[in-house]
């Protein structure tokens, strides 16, 4: 990239830094130190304030660069990402959006616990939490790193590392001093970044060829290097039976997991009332819906205008498609518009990725301090208020120590597509967190034994298969390329961990001696349905 491109959009990302930094400021200043301020946001946003930041928290780096990168280098199996993301939505709105807001207070623990012995039960769901936002969070930092990495071109890999840092401290610094609040008044702000350039851009691509879809589509196809091929489906599920098995296990990941990511889950507690959570979830769905389909025009776009090829030797996985698909729109490399619309498209990619790791940095921050932590701390006689600022303190802690994590993951795994990585985040979360989520709102006989089982069933199978899969070794693109230890065939576990979750949730129950007490089941689904005695 020229020297303009570095120092537009270096402005422009210092710009957004400066706006978010300056509503944290703001808002540390007004907060009052509880719980629920800093988990919640005091309740005190409006369903269509929600809609836009839980739009904002979920149309991530993996939505923006990854699936329109997938779609420019495979076509109609990319698009196959999108529709799993989108459909996923029709899961939480029937099941989890409004039943979760009346019987939690911030976390998924929360609700699982309800009925049951709640340490176990805390202890399991906050682990199993923890580790999908870590997941999450590596994906959006390998986004981060991608960005930079165009920008500086020869510069490549110093600069992704210190881009890692950079995004990590950030998060770091808007979770601790500002909680959910100011969080979420970043993820409307880039929400509502993010849907304008998508817009723009799409605009665009329609305006480069005339508004015709079939001339767009066909030469996408020419462009692509596989002639009809790209918009049908096979081209990267359909080489045999394990590729077929792996979109399978995708699928499942991408529809079931969103109703058990933490974060996601967390934005419910942020309104006031069970109605209001599901008109967010209505507002999310239209924002979430729209965006999508940009996102579609945007990946063929990037065939079309670029190539295939071009894309790829960018980035061997897709993740830039975007941004150069800007430089091009805009008037190609050296001229002002493409100038302007490429540090425009990366500071909104930038902005996208510092909101994201935002949310999951506070919900995975929040496990820690309100599951584990007060789980495992001993007893005392300290008052409500003092446990409270305590468990505040914790989650600021444990804010820097998740992001000191996910940085080291991020750095081992910067050339696999944040796609791809976000898809084993939702694989895990529908492994871990949504059988115990399931049982626990819905099943009277569901006891403590079968909760923790749940969730073990599901993560430890999840986790163990992902290291034992070619993402990790066998391959020229497994994050260790020189060792071999992929023993599991499949990259994404969701098809063997999913079924396993439910199953040892269903087997620890009936293998269980507690007898669930039907007076606790009974007050839970009361507090469910009616939100009588929700917080």
């Amino acid at each position: 990239m020229t020297g303009d491109h570095q120092t537009l959009a270096l402005v422009l990302f210092s710009a957004f830094i400066a706006v978010t930094l300056a509503i944290t400021t703001w808002v540390s200043r007004r907060r009052r130190g509880s719980a629920e301020e800093f988990y919640a946001g005091g309740r005190l946003f409006s369903p269509m304030e929600n809609g836009f930041a839980i739009a904002g928290d979920y149309m991530s780096a993996a939505s923006f660069l990854g699936i329109s990168g997938l779609i420019a280098l495979f076509g109609y199996d990319g698009l196959l990402y999108l529709v799993g993301f989108l459909v996923a939505w029709l899961a939480v709105l029937l099941l989890v959006a409004e039943l979760v807001r009346n019987c939690g207070r911030f976390t998924l623990a929360d609700v699982v616990a309800a009925r049951m012995r709640e340490r176990p039960v805390r202890i399991a769901v906050g682990a199993a939490s923890v580790t999908v936002s870590v997941l999450y969070l590596v994906a959006q930092m390998v986004g981060a790193g991608s960005l930079v990495a165009l920008l500086v071109g020869g510069a490549g890999h110093q600069a992704r590392t210190w881009m890692v840092i950079v995004v990590g401290a950030l998060m770091v610094v808007y979770v601790s001093f500002g909680g959910m609040r100011a969080t979420t008044w970043i993820q409307i702000v880039k929400a509502v970044l993010l849907l304008a350039g998508a817009l723009v851009l799409t605009a665009l691509v329609v305006i480069r060829f005339h508004g015709d879809v079939n001339a767009l589509l066909n030469t996408a196809a020419e462009r692509s290097g596989h002639g009809r091929d790209f918009l049908a489906p096979g081209l990267k599920y359909g080489t045999g039976w394990t590729a077929r098995l792996d979109f399978v296990s995708l699928g499942l990941g991408l529809v079931l997991g969103t109703a058990g990511l933490p974060h996601i889950l967390a934005r419910f507690y942020t309104v006031p009332t069970a109605r209001a959570a599901r008109r967010s979830a209505v507002w999310s769905i239209g924002l979430i819906g729209g965006f999508y389909l940009m996102t579609v025009v945007l990946g063929f776009g990037a065939a079309a205008v670029l190539g295939s090829d071009a894309v790829r030797a960018s980035h061997t996985a897709g993740n830039t498609a975007v941004p150069l698909l800007a430089l091009d729109l805009g008037g190609g490399a050296g001229s002002t518009g493409g100038t302007v619309l490429f540090a425009l498209v990366a500071a909104i990619a930038f902005a996208t990725i510092l909101a994201v790791v935002a949310g999951i940095t506070l919900a995975s921050s929040a496990s820690v301090a309100h599951d584990l932590y007060a789980s495992l701390r001993r007893p005392s006689r300290r008052t409500a208020r003092d446990a409270q600022r305590t468990e505040v303190a914790v989650a600021r802690i444990a804010a820097v120590a998740v992001g000191a994590v996910a940085i080291g993951l991020a750095l081992l795994a910067q050339d696999v597509n944040i796609a791809f990585l976000v898809g084993l985040a939702f694989a895990v979360a529908a492994s871990a967190n949504l059988p115990a989520l399931l049982y626990a709102l819905f099943w009277r006989r569901f006891t403590t034994r079968g909760a923790v089982w749940a969730v073990y069933g599901g993560l430890i199978p999840a986790v163990t298969l992902v290291v034992l899969s070619p993402v990790v070794s066998g391959g020229p693109e497994a994050l260790f390329p020189g060792l071999d230890f992929a023993l599991f065939p499949l990259a994404n576990p969701g098809i063997v961990s999913i079924p396993s979750g439910f199953l040892m949730g269903w087997l620890g129950t009936v293998l269980s001696s507690e007898v669930a007490d039907p007076a606790r089941y009974a007050r839970t689904e009361v507090r469910a349905l009616t939100g009588a005695g929700a917080a």
